[in-house]
């Protein structure tokens, strides 16, 4: 199962976390019952991509709630949590955020494992508090800029979506089958974005607005983020799906610029690791988490 906790993000934005496993003991005392977790007990923050939401993480996280505190983030402008019109979708806001929930939730120092944009938000904010975080999981997110035209790309993939679909099959098989962008229909894809519809009078639509999704997106179009990773001081694994959007190349430069950075990678999975391939990815992360510890 999973709880909602609400905490605040950076100008005043409501954020919904998700504490997945079973349900905390009471202190009688009447203490923080965010903090209602047995002493010693670890905590993990698993941060989601780009139009994805806290759920996408539940298989992992409910894998990770046998031995740590884990809670996923829906990050502003995703899931349940605010899209404030005129809000502000900066790396430093998404950064923010994080940080805000860490210390609210008493989860620090923690490991955060992200994925895509979750990832880089992962990296800057392990880089801006190593204070906070123990240990890191970036999971097929690139450090190099991507280019306008990406951007571009982007906004005509948005424009081509038949919107609303009329049932949550129709989801299913539009990005899992008919997307222009799906190279061999991939199951998973379908799934994934079936978890960010929701039902409106007309049919299903998606729960972000993608032109938030366009500006969140261009602080990684513009700009590089080499120098956030030499910044990382804890250990740092770098996992990408073998046909995923982080090249082999790319991945290993990541490793050797994180100062104690490792590679992994898992077979027959594309940019969605934790979707495509559950148990290989848990395989590729579980050893990095037993070299971590519980401390």
């Amino acid at each position: 199962m999973a709880r909602r906790i609400d905490v605040t993000g950076t100008g005043g934005v409501r954020l919904a976390a998700w504490e997945f496993g079973d349900p905390p003991k009471t202190d009688p005392a009447g203490s923080d019952p965010a903090r209602d977790v047995p002493d010693g007990s670890p905590g993990v923050l698993l941060l989601h991509g780009l139009m994805g939401r806290a759920s996408h993480w539940a298989s992992t996280a409910r894998w990770l709630s046998g031995r740590y505190r884990a809670v996923a983030l829906d990050q502003r402008g995703h899931g349940r949590s605010d899209k404030p019109p005129q809000g502000s979708f900066t790396r430093d806001a998404y950064v923010d955020d994080a940080e805000s929930a860490l210390e609210q939730l008493g989860l620090a120092p923690v490991v955060l494992i992200g994925h895509a944009m979750g990832a880089l938000t992962a990296w800057q904010l392990a880089a801006k508090r190593p204070d906070l975080v123990r240990g890191l999981i970036i999971c097929d997110m690139r450090a190099s800029a991507l280019g306008a035209a990406s951007q571009r790309e982007w906004a005509q993939w948005f424009k081509s979506w038949p919107l609303p679909f009329a049932t949550l099959a129709d989801v299913r098989k539009w990005f899992g089958e008919d997307d222009p962008w799906v190279e061999r229909p991939n199951p998973a894809r379908g799934e994934f974005y079936a978890e960010v519809m929701a039902e409106s009078p007309d049919g299903w639509r998606p729960v972000f607005d993608p032109e938030q999704m366009l500006r969140s997106r261009e602080t990684w179009v513009y700009d590089a983020h080499w120098e956030g990773l030499t910044q990382v001081r804890c250990p740092a694994l770098v996992v990408r799906g073998l046909d995923g959007e982080l090249g082999r190349a790319e991945a290993q430069e990541m490793v050797r610029v994180l100062p104690r950075g490792q590679y992994a990678e898992v077979a027959d999975a594309g940019h969605l690791v934790h979707y495509d391939q559950p148990e290989a990815w848990r395989a590729a992360i579980e050893p990095f988490l037993d070299s971590l510890g519980t401390g």
